[in-house]
């Protein structure tokens, strides 16, 4: 009789399992505790696969989604201050404008976008801030993004992928 449950289990989670393929650009979560502060970062993770990303993919001097599929959010437990602009608590999509130079950064209020937002509004825009670049001594096949050099109250965020 065992055996015969034992079978039967199995045939049940056979039928009910759903096969699900990886996605190209894969999920990725990041949470990260700075002093006191919860930070929590979700985005898809996008591949450079043989391409050039920046300045030809992702255009530069146009707004990116910063990663694939659904928005990149980041969520704060406690106001923050970043480049010396308050920034309230809460869950925020992340936008930037890939330029040469330099990155503009928008955290933006509105996360329920699929992508870029239909209809950009310019009330939802919680705060914009210039990012620089720099230059990588090797490649970063997959777009990641850290919280590094971290202190007891500050840390830095950083978004890895090639620029030609």
């Amino acid at each position: 009789m065992k055996k015969l449950v034992f079978v039967l289990f199995l045939f049940s989670a056979m039928v009910n399992a759903q096969v699900k393929a990886p996605q190209p650009s894969p999920f990725g979560k990041l949470e990260q505790k700075v002093g006191l502060t919860d930070i929590t970062v979700e985005y898809s993770r996008p591949s450079m696969r043989g391409r050039t990303i920046f300045g030809d993919l992702v255009p530069y001097d146009k707004m990116w989604r910063t990663g694939a599929n659904e928005n990149t959010k980041i969520t704060f437990s406690d106001d923050v201050v970043i480049k010396g602009k308050k920034l309230k608590k809460g869950t925020y999509a992340i936008f930037t404008i890939p330029m040469e130079e330099n990155w503009e950064v928008i955290f933006y209020s509105d996360v329920s976008n699929w992508g870029l937002p239909k209809q950009w509004d310019e009330s939802k825009v919680a705060l914009k801030v210039e990012a620089n670049t720099d230059s990588m001594p090797f490649d970063m096949e997959t777009f990641t993004i850290v919280i590094d050099e971290l202190t007891n109250s500050s840390a830095v965020l950083n978004f890895f992928g090639n620029q030609p």
